[in-house]
Order: C-alpha cells, then sequence, then structure tokens
C-alpha cells in the first residue's frame, strides 16, 4: 500500500503540473466543438494539487507508523 499511495501522489502531481502548464502557456483545448475556458484548468489544478499532497501526507504518516 506504501508504494501505491507514492505512485499516486506522484501521477497526481504530475496531472497538477500539467494544468498549471497550461494556463501558463495558455493552451487552448477542444472537446467536441467546445472549448474548455482556462479557469477550469486553475481549478483542476488545486483539486489535483491537494489530492497529491493528501497522498504524500499519508505516505509519510503510514511510513513513520511503520518505522515504529
Amino acid at each position: 500500500m506504501h508504494r501505491y499511495v507514492l505512485v499516486s501522489g506522484l501521477f497526481l502531481l504530475l496531472l497538477a503540473c500539467a494544468q498549471i502548464l497550461r494556463l501558463v502557456l495558455r493552451w487552448r483545448v477542444t472537446i467536441a466543438g467546445l472549448e474548455i475556458p482556462l479557469w477550469f484548468s486553475a481549478i483542476a489544478a488545486l483539486i489535483v494539487g491537494s489530492l497529491a499532497i493528501w497522498a504524500f501526507r499519508v505516505n509519510a504518516r503510514a511510513g513513520s507508523s511503520s518505522a515504529v
């Protein structure tokens, strides 16, 4: 479980970085003819970044409790 949480946190961090990169470079995203606004990436970066931080905290907590 320890490794799974770490890999999940890294993946979520990668997704958050991609969302931030889209904001900075102002990349356009169009899905089925509908352009996704940039503010959507800001919200997505906050949510995914929060989940990544949560995963890293759980991972750190699990690591310290298994050492006892």
